[in-house]
């Protein structure tokens, strides 16, 4: 038999009990658009997390303190006070492989102007940092050498700042009092938006780091320092310059631990990315038991339809037809029936996202390579759970078949 009469055949048996073919789809409809919206939103998840690790910076190396010990125990990483300006200014002065450094001193704050107060941190950062971060201004201007030299009281504020205390006015040469001292508003940030930890990096006032040191943060260490690499395929060349001066600077010896921790934004991505491809990989197994379930009720209705034709069965075999004829036959009508169902489930799969995006913040993002897969192994299901009908059908003796009532 030619396939086009074949794939005939097989379409007409479907078309002939629509209802019961529908319901016998239907698992793999699910199982197919299920597979689809997960692994969609898994790689919008991944889209998402990428977007907000490249919004701290271009070719980003951060420099964390190292553990602090009490009576022998270790208090965890970050909590040392090693990190000093003097760091900054040996970096700034000897790396060859960094385009800018900046120190990140934080204080809590409650800034108060405008329309009110608003509880957030200051930062004090050099004036490197907006080029590290790549945050451009949308109005203003930055501060200079000469502020962080002279421990300057002005500050840039970030949108979230902009919107709960200056709504419907420009900010720019207002006052903002910070612990009581009073700061010139200078500049106002482009909105950042979240960061990949979730939190708001648009609630964000900077001052020089000078002035946060000494008039904000009553400490003389700082908490971060951030660098940026001349090009991202020397991120591990820089980092091995930094621990270098690093180490010099802090007089460790050979076999000593590093008092600091260095980590870039390859390694944020990567381990956030890892997280996301494992729970993605998860929700899309979960999804695929669909298929399966679909492919079980493929073959109960494929053993009906042979009970149900064992007569047609019989006379086409007493007219010729070779039992690897009648076997073809069958699983093609039940890849037929499960391609069908593929193709409902990807529809289904792309309506899934419509309705993901308009009711949650999620962006799902379908790949073809995806939808392909899910369409395939739909069709492997049909044949994996339409051959054993097939072949019932297939060795049936042809007397037998045609006394069959």
């Amino acid at each position: 038999m030619k396939w086009q009469s074949l794939l005939r055949v097989a379409f007409k048996s479907i078309a002939k009990n629509k209802m019961r073919s529908l319901l016998t789809m239907l698992g793999i409809i699910i199982g197919v658009a299920a597979v689809i919206t997960m692994v969609a939103i898994g790689a919008g998840a991944q889209q998402q997390i990428q977007q907000q690790i490249n919004s701290l910076g271009t070719n980003l190396i951060i420099v964390f303190p190292g553990a602090s010990r009490q009576g022998g125990v270790s208090m965890g990483g970050g909590t040392g006070t090693r990190l000093s300006i003097e760091d900054v200014e040996k970096l700034k002065r000897e790396a060859q492989l960094l385009t800018g450094v900046s120190p990140i001193v934080r204080a809590g704050v409650q800034a108060v102007g405008g329309i009110g107060n608003w509880n957030t941190s200051a930062q004090g950062v050099a004036v490197d940092y907006l080029e590290i971060r790549q945050w451009p201004l949308v109005s203003g201007e930055f501060f200079t050498s000469a502020d962080v030299r002279g421990q300057a009281k002005v500050c840039v504020i970030g949108q979230t700042i902009v919107t709960n205390l200056f709504p419907d006015q420009d900010p720019v040469g207002q006052q903002l009092r910070l612990r009581n001292v009073p700061f010139r508003i200078i500049g106002v940030l482009a909105e950042k938006g979240q960061s990949a930890a979730g939190l708001d990096q648009d609630d964000a006032i900077l001052v020089p780091y000078t002035t946060a040191l000494y008039r904000l943060s009553g400490w003389r260490f700082i908490q971060q320092i951030l660098c940026s690499a001349v090009a991202e395929d020397q991120l591990t060349a820089a980092q091995e310059e930094i621990r270098t001066l690093l180490r010099e600077a802090h007089k460790l010896q050979e076999g000593d631990d590093d008092d600091f921790t260095i980590r870039n934004q390859t390694d944020l991505a990567s381990a956030a990315q890892e997280t996301t491809r494992i729970m993605t990989l998860l929700l899309a197994s979960i999804a695929s038991v669909s298929l399966l379930v679909g492919g079980i009720g493929i073959m109960n209705i494929m053993l009906v339809s042979v009970t149900e034709r064992t007569r047609e069965i019989g006379i086409r075999m007493a007219i010729g037809a070779r039992g690897s004829d009648i076997l073809v036959q069958f699983l093609v009508e039940a890849v037929a029936l499960s391609l069908s169902g593929g193709v409902l489930g990807i529809g289904a799969g792309f309506l899934g996202r419509y309705l993901v995006v308009a009711f949650s913040d999620w962006s799902p993002v379908i790949s073809i390579p995806t939808v392909f897969l899910a369409f395939g192994f739909s069709g492997a299901v049909g044949i994996f759970f339409g051959f054993y009908p097939a072949r019932k059908a297939a060795s049936l003796n042809p007397i037998e078949a045609l006394r069959y009532e």
